[in-house]
C-alpha cells in the first residue's frame, strides 16, 4: 500500500514539504500543467491539504470527497470555510502560539512608530530638513500614560499587554466573553472605544467581525484616538478610517493589514498620519519556519493517530 495523499494547492514555505517527506505523497499541484486533470484523477486519494493562502470552500471539498483535513499555515484561517468543512467531516488546523511574540512585537512597532511618528521624522531626515536647520516638530502624543483597549484578548493580545504596561499604559480589552485577567473589561466595544484613546486590534477576519470597527467606534475612539491592527483589514472599514484620518477624527492610525490586500486604499498612502506595513506581522526566517512545521507535525500527527495538534473551535465537534 501506498504513502497517504496530501495536496498543497499553492507555494508554501518549504519547511512543510521538509517536513512531510516520507510521511505521505505530496501533490505540489501550482506544478501541475493540468491542475483540474490532476483533482479529477486524484480525487479519491487525497486525504489532506497543506495550505498557506489558497481559499478553501465546500465547493472546494466537494471535488475531494476523501480529504478529512485542511492543515492551514498562520492563526488567521478567515479563507477556510471551517463550518463547511466540519459538515463535511473534515478538520481544520491552524497555526496558534509560535507566532505570538512576533506578532505582538509588531504591534509595539507600530505603535512606537505611530505615537512617536518615526516614520514621519525618518523621511523629514532623509528629505533634507534637519540639515537645513528646522527641527521635527514635537509629536502631539506619547507612550506614557495613554490608554489602550484591546480588541480580542486572545494570546497575541495578552502578549501584547504585556509588553505596553512596562511603558506605563492601562490596558482594557472587549472580547465576547469576560477573562479571568487583571485588565478591565468592556462588554461594549463602543463603549471600551469611548473610554480609551488606542484601540489594538487583534480579532479573527470572516464575516462575524467584517466592519466592526466603524466610523461610529472610530468616533467614539476621539481626536487623540490612535488605531493600530496587526489582525485582518477587513475587520475595519477601511473607507471609515480614511475619512477619520483625513478629518482628524481620530489622531493616527498604524497598519499591517489592509481590507483588500495587498492593495491599500490609494487614500492612505497619502495620508501622513497612517503608518503602513506591508502585513509582516510574522514575518521572520524563524518564525515561519515554526509555524511551517506546525503545519507538518498538524499532517503527520492526524495521519498517525487520527487527530491533529491544533484543530480550530469549529472542528472540536469532530474530535469528541
Amino acid at each position: 500500500m501506498g504513502l497517504p495523499v496530501v495536496l498543497m494547492p499553492g507555494p508554501m514555505n518549504e519547511a512543510v514539504a521538509a517536513g512531510l517527506d516520507g510521511h505521505c505523497e505530496l501533490i505540489r499541484l501550482w506544478e501541475e500543467s493540468d491542475p483540474d486533470a490532476v483533482l479529477a484523477a486524484r480525487r479519491d486519494e487525497i486525504v489532506a491539504v497543506a495550505t498557506g493562502g489558497t481559499a478553501i470552500d465546500g465547493p472546494f471539498l466537494d471535488r475531494l470527497p476523501a480529504v478529512r483535513l485542511v492543515a492551514s499555515f498562520g492563526v488567521g484561517y478567515d479563507r477556510i470555510d471551517a463550518t463547511a468543512a466540519a459538515e463535511r467531516g473534515v478538520v481544520v488546523t491552524n497555526t496558534p502560539g509560535v507566532l505570538d511574540d512576533e506578532v505582538a512585537d509588531t504591534a509595539l512597532g507600530l505603535l512606537l512608530m505611530t505615537v512617536r511618528e518615526l516614520s514621519r521624522a525618518e523621511r523629514y531626515l532623509r528629505d533634507g530638513r534637519w540639515a537645513d536647520g528646522t527641527p521635527y516638530p514635537l509629536t502631539r502624543a506619547t507612550m506614557n500614560g495613554r490608554r489602550m483597549g484591546i480588541l480580542g484578548l486572545g494570546r497575541i493580545g495578552q502578549a501584547i499587554a504585556d509588553r505596553v504596561r512596562p511603558f506605563g499604559i492601562t490596558v482594557a480589552y472587549h472580547n465576547r466573553n469576560p477573562k479571568d485577567v487583571e485588565y478591565e473589561y468592556y462588554p461594549s466595544l463602543l463603549e471600551m472605544a469611548a473610554a480609551v484613546d488606542t484601540l489594538m486590534i487583534v480579532i479573527p477576519g470572516g464575516d462575524s467581525t467584517r466592519h466592526l470597527v466603524d466610523a461610529e467606534v472610530l468616533k467614539a475612539l476621539g481626536p487623540d484616538g490612535i488605531l493600530i491592527n496587526v489582525a485582518r483589514g477587513t475587520v475595519v472599514d477601511e473607507q471609515a478610517l480614511v475619512d477619520a484620518l483625513r478629518n482628524n477624527t481620530i489622531l493616527s492610525a498604524g497598519l499591517d493589514v489592509f481590507e483588500h490586500e495587498p492593495k491599500v486604499h490609494p487614500d492612505l498612502l497619502t495620508l501622513p498620519n497612517a503608518v503602513l506595513l506591508p502585513h509582516v506581522g510574522s514575518a521572520t526566517q524563524p518564525t515561519r519556519t515554526a509555524m511551517a512545521n506546525l503545519v507538518a507535525e498538524n499532517i503527520r500527527h492526524w495521519l498517525k493517530t487520527g487527530t491533529p495538534v491544533t484543530p480550530v473551535p469549529e472542528s472540536a465537534p469532530l474530535l469528541k
